[in-house]
């Protein structure tokens, strides 16, 4: 079955960096566009990046220029690298795959930007 595993959330200081990793099994990954979304305590759940399975990418123009995603296909993961952290980034950050039969989730990393 589909499987994604999210990795690397943490607790760092506001102008620190993050690097959160999502590992997938039961798919074949190179076909498919991943994403990384974020849910803040008492908001919805909302995008944060996407790359398809070309390797191009969108951002949410909170994080532009700060965050980056990339993957590597011969690992079946995802990245996502966070630079210039703020406090208002502080959400579990969700891995979805999106698949033809829908997208999957990961369980969730917490990041928490705090002094």
């Amino acid at each position: 079955q589909v499987q994604l595993v999210e990795s690397g959330g943490g607790v760092v200081q506001p102008g620190g960096s993050l690097g959160l990793s999502c590992a997938a099994s039961g798919i074949i990954f190179s076909l498919n566009a991943m994403a990384w979304y974020r849910q803040a305590p008492g908001k919805q759940r909302e995008p944060v990046a996407r790359i398809t399975s070309g390797g191009r990418t969108n951002y949410a123009d909170s994080v532009k220029g700060r965050f980056t995603i990339s993957r590597d296909n011969a690992k079946s993961t995802t990245y996502l690298q966070m630079n210039s952290l703020k406090p208002e980034d502080t959400a579990v950050y969700y891995c979805s795959a999106e698949l033809r039969a829908g997208t999957y989730w990961g369980q969730g990393t917490q990041v928490t930007v705090s002094s």
